[in-house]
């Protein structure tokens, strides 16, 4: 069977997976029920691509309908040599894809005529999600049990990058990208700056702090690292704790907010759609923080990373033709965990993918950019190592949300404390008319946040520059090529020291 499925694999490298169409062939099937899965299927995509209800967050797999890819998944192709890794990165793949379908049928609009529902099958969310999961078993285990059509899975399980080529070719981006560095270069001057003078609250602003929930027990660094290790027991190696652990996980690392406030503009909250709004708003009276895990590869070793993104209600403008302001703004933070359970670096960016700052501990030394032009890792503060029970604490300015410095605390650190809410949350919010849909468009892209900037920024390729986006969906530089989810970000700019001296 391996040396079939080896065979296969070079045939199609040699260009023979370009002619197979696993998906016809089902819809062509001369078993009935085979047959059906894949007219569910079409049905299905149709009906989703009819409505704009799309979920961006993850790529489709083309010819297979039933799965879906994320970059970490994508990058794990290569290692995935025997049956039972490709069977394991299959699993995955076919869990993404029912993930962003329970959101996409949840989003659906009702049949306008009953007997355009009873034509295409029952779209309720609950019956059309189970037959959603019985056909991709059923058409995952048909496809999987032949060599040509799992090679074609591994070929196209891909994701396009972020970067519209045509724009930058449009833009001379050969030529353009030189202008645009050096500003980036001004922009990294500015910051480093502002790290290194002393903070001083602005005139006509309260510093607030908020603060994680407290755990129910400690999660010691013996604890942690177990989780983690115990949850890397598959055939990918990747950490994947229970959800009990995982919310212990997301509690016992969520850092602290210190937050400049002085206007409306500085409260984070919940998002949630109002009547008649055709973006989402934010609710300030609940304090939500929105996390979910996340992945990165080191050396051929998957770690765990703990994603955290809150929501402003607007960044305002600074004067007349601010190209920056706009609609709904945020911050995401992220923490990236040793095998023994030690955070090692952090990272952040805005809800656009701008303003990629790295946070490096000790065990996380910087690598040389490639060259002077490319946004490579721009750390304006170093961290010292945390110890066990010690927590991040970020700074955050008035009106700009830009993070403005980093320190440790301990401990529930203030009264005001905040709610943490899965980050799924967001693919699919109630309406007030009793519909439900997602915060983020079928490009990812939360409607009615497009910022001035993208008429300045087209020649970078990036779609809609300064738009709020979707996880998956952040590319991070101007110059270059960088995504936020990147399975080898932190590889390619940090010498990690995975086991501690």
């Amino acid at each position: 069977m391996r040396r079939a499925l080896g065979a296969a694999i070079a045939l199609l490298a040699l260009g023979g997976c370009a002619t197979l169409e696993p998906f016809g062939s089902h819809l062509a099937s001369p078993s009935p029920q085979v047959r059906e899965c894949a007219e569910w299927y079409r049905q299905l995509d149709e009906r989703t691509d009819a409505a704009g209800v799309r979920d961006a967050q993850d790529a489709r797999v083309a010819g297979f309908p039933y799965l879906r890819a994320n970059r970490l998944l994508a990058a794990m192709r290569a290692d995935a040599r025997s049956e039972r890794a490709q069977e394991a990165l299959g699993e995955r793949m076919l869990q993404l894809d029912l993930e962003a379908r329970r959101f996409e049928l949840r989003n659906l609009p009702p049949a306008p005529m009953a007997e355009e529902r009873e034509r295409r099958g029952a779209f309720d969310p609950g019956p059309a999600f189970e037959r959603t999961i019985s056909c991709g078993r059923l058409l995952q285990q048909l496809d999987f049990a032949k060599p040509a059509s799992r090679a074609a899975m591994l070929e196209r399980a891909a994701v396009p990058d972020d970067y519209l080529l045509a724009e930058r070719v449009i833009g001379l981006y050969a030529l353009t990208r030189i202008p645009f560095a050096r500003g980036v270069r001004r922009y990294e001057a500015e910051v480093r700056d502002a790290f290194e003078r002393p903070r001083a609250t602005p005139a006509g602003a309260t510093l607030l702090r908020y603060a994680p929930p407290p755990l129910g027990w400690p999660m010691t660094r013996s604890r942690a690292e177990t989780i983690l290790s115990v949850s890397s027991g598959n055939a990918l190696g990747i950490p994947e704790p229970t959800e009990a652990d995982l919310r212990d996980l997301l509690r016992a690392y969520a850092p602290s907010f210190e937050v400049e406030v002085q206007g409306d503009y500085d409260h984070f909250g919940e998002l949630r759609w109002l009547r008649g709004e055709a973006s989402p708003s934010v609710d300030a009276a609940h304090l939500a923080v929105y996390a979910h895990p996340a992945w990165t590869r080191y050396r051929g070793k998957t770690l765990l990373q703990l994603v955290y993104t809150i929501w402003f209600p607007e960044r305002p403008p600074a004067s007349d033709g601010d190209l920056l302001a706009g609609k709904l703004d945020g911050f995401i933070w992220r923490v990236t965990l040793a095998p023994d359970g030690e955070p090692i670096l952090f990272d952040s960016i805005h809800p656009c993918g701008c303003f990629h700052l790295f946070f490096p501990t000790p065990r996380a030394r910087a690598r040389p950019a490639p060259d002077d032009l490319q946004e490579w890792a721009f750390a304006p503060q170093a961290l010292p190592r945390f110890a066990e029970g010690d927590r991040a604490l970020v700074r955050i300015a008035t009106r700009t949300h830009y993070a403005e410095r980093v320190s440790r605390v301990r401990g529930t650190d203030s009264l005001v404390q905040y709610e943490i809410r899965p980050y799924g949350e967001l693919r699919s919010l109630q309406r007030l008319d009793g519909g439900r849909s997602s915060a983020f468009g079928p490009q990812g892209l939360v409607p009615g946040t497009e910022r001035a900037e993208r008429w300045l920024f087209w020649p970078m390729g990036i779609r809609s520059a300064g738009a709020m986006r979707q996880w998956g969906r952040h590319a991070t530089a101007f110059v270059g090529r960088r995504h936020f989810d990147d399975a080898d970000l932190l590889e390619k700019r940090f010498e990690l020291e995975l086991a501690p001296r």
